[in-house]
């Protein structure tokens, strides 16, 4: 075995190590009913929650295929995403997460989907969003897994194949998780989210410096494509309506990550969310520049490539130092299990709570349950890894669009006491409906809006509608 794998099975062994001791130490608290295992006794300090949320935002997504796009179609990306990213993520958390988190506690809710059902009084509202969150966090989670294989195959030399990457990446996050509930991955996370910026800051610094400086690594990006240094360009998302069609994605879909909204549900407080929330924009800046320069001045230095998703790896391959570049494969799989740990969770939870038929189950019996699920769900997202073939932008641009069709029930959920079940169902349906439409039929983009524009629109005036005529509900 070369002395590059054996630096690489250390640093591995050693990271693994770290998350499995912190699931372990997380178990000791996490079993002692269904609150505490899911929503970690809904309990987490500022912090912790900061890190929690953030290091799911640090996904393979913003590592991986974000370089890629960016090496396709320059500066403009960060434009793109990054900053309405920045303002409308802890605008959203403000306007959804808050009364969210508040109301859930006073109604017992332990998912995004269980506090819907409760609040609008109708299990049909917990089951069609139990659906909607399932159907858009799976494909999310197929990215995640892809994404981290592909990257520790090369970096395995091909020793570790792709499919056994992947299987050994979701066993390790079935075991920690499965361990220590939501408290095991906040811990996690927190580890993972510190490594993760550590070596963003250090490629920002290094890699541009290797090339020769910043101002040398330009001019080989201009001498490939100037228009890589301009805002702008054929991309069809550049276009006005197109963008402000994907802004308003890009902003909004993160709350409806049921994996983000229920970690937003396990704050100690209102006090720990407006305090992320006033971090959280200069954190998310300081996240996407790296990975933008990253893309730019990775067509400088390959100029040809075949699958753009590898550049993250050539890059760092080529341009850091051998030890950085082992930080390089814990910062993909920082990337990748800070979200995976989450998405797992939640979804199990929701099986628990909103899939299965309510009887008089032992909170202990709920624990058993939700762990059984964890190893179901990771499962499951394995053989879809394994059969989907679609570059990782596009997955999970996907799953964005579907998630954002969600955001009217959940703001008017939480913030119009005229809202009604039928309403939710409505909006919901008809705004998938639209979506579905677009992504299948040409020409569905009018005015040059993206689909999931007029589906977010056709979201909104359902609800309005079918609220005002279905007669006021009773108060919850």
């Amino acid at each position: 075995m070369s002395g590059s794998l054996v630096a690489f099975a250390l640093l591995a062994t050693a990271y693994f190590g770290v998350l499995a001791t912190l699931g372990i130490l997380a178990s000791r608290r996490s079993s002692r009913s269904p609150e505490e295992y899911f929503l970690a006794g809904r309990g987490l300090g500022k912090v912790v929650l900061f890190m929690a949320l953030f290091g799911t935002n640090c996904t393979t997504f913003v590592l991986v295929a974000i370089p890629a796009v960016a090496w396709q179609h320059g500066v403009g990306i960060f434009g793109l995403n990054a900053a309405v990213v920045a303002l409308g993520v802890p605008l959203t958390f403000l306007l959804i997460g808050l009364p969210a988190r508040a109301q859930a506690a006073r109604l017992g809710a332990l998912t995004p989907a269980e506090l819907y059902a409760k609040k609008l009084d109708s299990k049909a509202v917990g089951l069609v969003l139990f659906g909607a969150f399932t159907l858009y966090t799976i494909p999310y989670m197929v990215q995640g897994v892809k994404g981290t294989a592909l990257v520790m195959s090369q970096a395995t030399d091909g020793v570790l194949p792709t499919w056994l990457s992947g299987l050994c990446v979701l066993m390790i996050v079935m075991l920690y998780t499965s361990l220590g509930g939501m408290r095991g991955t906040a811990w996690t996370n927190v580890f993972q989210g510190a490594l993760f910026m550590l070596f963003m800051a250090c490629a920002f610094v290094l890699i541009p410096m290797r090339m020769g400086g910043f101002g040398t690594a330009m001019e080989k990006v201009r001498a490939v494509d100037e228009n890589l240094l301009r805002v702008g360009g054929d991309y069809a998302l550049f276009q006005p309506t197109a963008w402000a069609s994907w802004g308003l994605v890009i902003s909004t879909t993160v709350i409806a990550f049921p994996h983000m909204l229920s970690r937003l549900l396990s704050a100690a407080d209102d006090e720990t969310t407006r305090s992320v929330c006033r971090f959280y924009p200069l954190a998310l800046v300081a996240l996407w520049i790296p990975a933008v320069l990253l893309g730019v001045l990775g067509r400088g230095a390959f100029p040809e490539l075949e699958r753009p998703d590898t550049l993250f790896y050539l890059m760092s391959e080529e341009f850091l130092p051998p030890w950085l570049g082992g930080v390089a494969f814990l910062a993909i799989l920082s990337a990748t299990m800070s979200t995976l740990d989450a998405q797992i969770l939640t979804l199990s939870s929701m099986l628990v709570r909103d899939g299965l038929p309510s009887s008089s189950r032992s909170p202990r019996t709920e624990v058993r349950l939700g762990r059984i699920f964890i190893f179901a769900v990771a499962m499951c997202v394995y053989v879809l890894s394994l059969l989907w073939g679609d570059s990782l932008f596009d997955i999970s641009r996907r799953a964005f669009e579907g998630y954002t069709t969600l955001v009217p029930t959940l703001f008017l959920g939480v913030r119009w006491r005229r809202f009604s079940a039928s309403g939710a169902i409505a909006s919901i349906t008809v705004a998938n409906l639209v979506l579905w439409a677009g992504w299948n039929f040409d020409g569905f983009a009018l005015f040059g809006f993206l689909p999931v524009f007029w589906a977010f629109v056709a979201g909104i005036l359902s609800a309005v509608v079918v609220s005002l005529t279905s007669g006021p509900r009773e108060s919850s």
